[in-house]
């Protein structure tokens, strides 16, 4: 069945909200904010085999947009301040959720490409 026997490594979603390496849960995902490293640094797995292409961009778009959009109406409706309030509150805050979703919704599409494709992966 399967060779991973007692090293089965972490779970998809221990991975992907960690940002680490799917097969030893240890070494980092990441090389900077976006961008993955070559090799996990603690196994060795290579991970330019892994393309999550653009399959993050529409759970971002359609969850970020409902969060912001809400979130906007809502300090509107309560507070009821000025247009060029909401000109300089929401870009930063859209920005850096933008940045945080896409991160993990990255790694998690790793995960889960790493473990349907453990064999061709794993070299």
């Amino acid at each position: 069945m399967s060779d991973s026997g007692a090293s089965a490594g972490p779970t998809v979603a221990r991975a992907a909200l960690g940002c680490v390496c799917p097969r030893c849960g240890q070494g980092k995902l990441f090389a900077g904010l976006l961008a993955f490293r070559p090799a996990c640094a603690v196994c060795g797995l290579d991970f330019s085999g892994m393309d999550t292409g653009d399959g993050f961009a529409v759970p971002i778009l359609i969850v970020l947009g409902a969060i912001v959009v809400g979130a906007a109406f809502w300090v509107d409706t309560k507070f009821s301040p000025p247009l060029w309030v909401h000109a300089i509150i929401w870009p930063p805050v859209t920005c850096v959720l933008v940045v945080l979703m896409t991160r993990y919704i990255k790694s998690f599409l790793a995960a889960q490409q790493y473990s349907t494709r453990r064999s061709e992966m794993s070299g």
